[in-house]
């Protein structure tokens, strides 16, 4: 038989008319016509799943090569096979490259030709044909089609597969559904009634005796009104006489009186009886809604207790998305967000570039598997402020175990985790500078042990000393201004640009120049302690400028929102690694500030929902440190305009 013979052969087997629908039983027949067709005595079908290789089909005998075997895909001849366009067609396995050791060890196959097989344009796996020994021919062009042809009609056959039996599914849900409604009408207590033009019952159902407890009969031939609390009455015939106009009524809450004289309250559905004469009565159902009733009150109550809470609360629904369905005005202050811009969207709206994927997966996953979750996740608020969010997830089920909601809350732990982080960058660079200082320190000391000798100089060695127990000191006392500062209460309040940088500049050196331009007529909202952040950022201007009259420029901006308080010098420019430290808001090994001085600055910016930043200048003379805070009008209230603590970065 020629190529053409067994493509058709394989054509005859995927879209014959022979009653065999099952696919792995035409892949196995496919199997043994490709073996004969190659002249290689083993052909399988493999399946991916997690890194590993599982043999769904098999023919020949093989012993590691079995339907039901698996293996990783490292082993395995087919992690070559997915990764190529077209086949993979091995002469000799021991020659070549496609095939790693570890697969020539485990499965000591010396010719092998496969493809890759795709079912709704995803890897399922491959078919693949082999024999132990090399082949003394290469593999020929209409060979790799017929394997192609095969993995597209076996590709095909899984999908169609695939198709039917979401079919099927689908097709049994439906049919659970139509017997669950079916069962509901069935057992249904809900009161059925016809009234005549009169307003007098002329039918009622059984359920009557369960609702209000009265036999059907003692109500045959009464006004409907005589049953009713005396509240309700207006409401019942106005309804009723719109219904006799021709119109329908639906869900019209009335008050009935049980035979306990209780009050129960039953939701009416009516429409009218249309006669040859036109309307002759009226038909209807009442639902007892009582139960419902103190629920909703109950619920209210509930509500009401919520959208008073200090912490933000939501609720999701468990279907779909994740939309939210409530929230209240905590989670309002929280986010910044009106509820009306967020019912309806997943809380994922407050995720940013920073926030973390891994805290997020691992929140998703407690979602999928409908498990309570609690994580702090870095969110964004309304105004793209970043903030730390602790989510604390609940699933709730419904009467019948089924889960049909997610309530969330969440609580701002930014202050918390920027006290973690201060705590953290303390440790930090108290030991590194401690280290380093006192290294200095040893190093001196053991050189005075060992005795002085005619080239060193005393005095040098003595201002060496010195400046590292000043340094020592400095470090210290930022330490103790970050910890009292962290202490503190925030105090936003307004405060003068002009003022400010008065203040920030009026202990400099005598011989400083300072150029100040104030370009607002807008306070900055911000606390009394900005003044130290700005003083820091002055002196520490003059400190770095190596000239003999160093010269910083001031100045403040307004861009309608924002006040921007600039201090540039013409020093030696910030270190590239410091500049990045204060960018990411945090140290690690590699990236890290010499001091503490520009985290007191960006610590004190952030409190109030600033953000710092500090660059070299464009043309290399120096550097540009930026503070950006809330702008204020004279006639805004500070509470309008105060933000929250952010995180610590821009």
């Amino acid at each position: 038989m020629d190529a053409s013979g067994y493509r058709e052969k394989i054509y005859d087997i995927f879209t014959g008319t022979d009653g065999d629908a099952d696919v792995t039983a035409r892949v196995e027949r496919a199997l043994d016509v490709g073996t004969e067709y190659l002249g290689l005595p083993i052909g399988f079908l493999t399946r991916l799943d997690d890194g590993s290789q599982e043999i769904v089909a098999a023919t020949g005998r093989h012993e590691g090569i079995q339907a039901g075997e698996r293996c990783p895909l490292d082993e395995a001849y087919c992690r070559r096979t997915i990764e190529v366009k077209g086949t993979l067609a091995v002469q000799d396995a021991t020659a070549s490259s496609s095939v790693s050791d570890r697969a020539l060890q485990a499965f000591g196959l010396g010719a092998y030709i496969g493809v890759k097989i795709t079912v709704d344009d995803e890897t399922y796996g491959t078919v693949c044909f082999a024999a132990e020994s090399e082949r003394s021919a290469p593999f020929d062009e209409t060979e790799e089609v017929f394997l192609e042809l095969l993995g597209k009609l076996i590709g095909q056959a899984l999908e169609r597969r695939r198709y039917e039996r979401e079919l099927e599914a689908r097709t049994e849900r439906l049919e659970h559904e139509k017997a669950r409604f079916e069962g509901i009408a069935e057992t249904s207590f809900d009161i059925l009634f016809r009234l005549d033009r009169a307003g007098a019952f002329t039918y009622v159902s059984s359920a009557v005796e369960r609702v209000l407890g009265y036999e059907p009969a003692e109500l045959i031939d009464t006004p409907f009104a005589a049953w009713l609390d005396g509240a309700s009455i207006d409401d019942a015939l106005g309804a009723f006489d719109r219904t006799v106009d021709g119109e329908t009524v639906e869900d019209l809450e009335l008050d009935f009186v049980d035979a306990a004289g209780e009050r129960v309250v039953v939701a009416v559905n009516a429409t009218p009886i249309r006669g040859d004469d036109g309307v002759v009565g009226v038909q209807g159902v009442g639902r007892d809604v009582t139960a419902r009733k103190e629920r909703e009150r109950e619920l209210r109550r509930k509500t009401r207790a919520m959208d008073e809470a200090q912490v933000g609360i939501s609720m999701a629904d468990a279907d779909g998305d994740l939309p939210i369905v409530y929230a209240n005005e905590g989670f309002e202050r929280v986010t910044g967000y009106d509820a009306a811009e967020i019912v309806g969207r997943n809380c994922r709206f407050l995720q940013g570039e920073a926030t973390d994927e891994s805290t997020v997966a691992e929140l998703g996953a407690a979602v999928d598997a409908g498990e309570p979750a609690s994580v702090d996740l870095l969110n964004y608020r309304a105004d793209d402020s970043p903030f730390w969010n602790q989510v604390r997830l609940s699933p709730i089920e419904g009467p019948d175990g089924d889960l049909t909601h997610y309530l969330g809350f969440q609580t701002d732990v930014t202050e918390r985790k920027r006290t973690e982080q201060l705590v953290r960058l303390l440790n930090r660079v108290l030991r590194h500078n401690l280290r380093n200082d006192l290294n200095v320190l040893l190093g001196v000391g053991n050189h005075l042990q060992s005795g002085l000798t005619e080239d060193d100089d005393v005095s040098e060695l003595g201002d060496r000393i010195e400046r590292t127990a000043n340094r020592l000191m400095g470090t210290s006392e930022q330490a103790r201004e970050l910890e009292r500062y962290a202490r503190r209460e925030r105090e936003p309040r307004r405060l003068d640009p002009a003022a400010l940088f008065d203040a920030a500049t009026n202990d400099l050196p005598a011989g400083a120049t300072v150029d100040v331009a104030v370009r607002t007529d807008r306070d900055v909202c911000a606390g009394p302690e900005l003044e130290q952040a700005l003083t820091e950022l002055a002196e520490n201007a003059v400190t770095h400028d190596p000239g003999d009259a160093p010269r910083i420029e001031l100045e403040a901006t307004d861009d309608g929102e924002w006040i921007e308080l600039v201090v540039r010098d013409e020093g030696t420019g910030i270190d590239d690694m410091e500049a990045a430290a204060i960018d990411a808001g945090e140290e690690t090994d590699l990236v890290h500030c010499s001091g503490l001085g520009l985290w007191l600055v960006n610590w004190i910016v952030t409190r109030y929902g600033g953000s710092f930043g500090i660059r070299a200048r464009d043309d290399g003379t120096g550097s540009v440190a930026c503070v950006r805070l809330p702008a204020i009008d004279d006639d805004t209230p500070v509470d309008a305009v105060a933000r929250r603590p952010t995180v610590l970065f821009r």
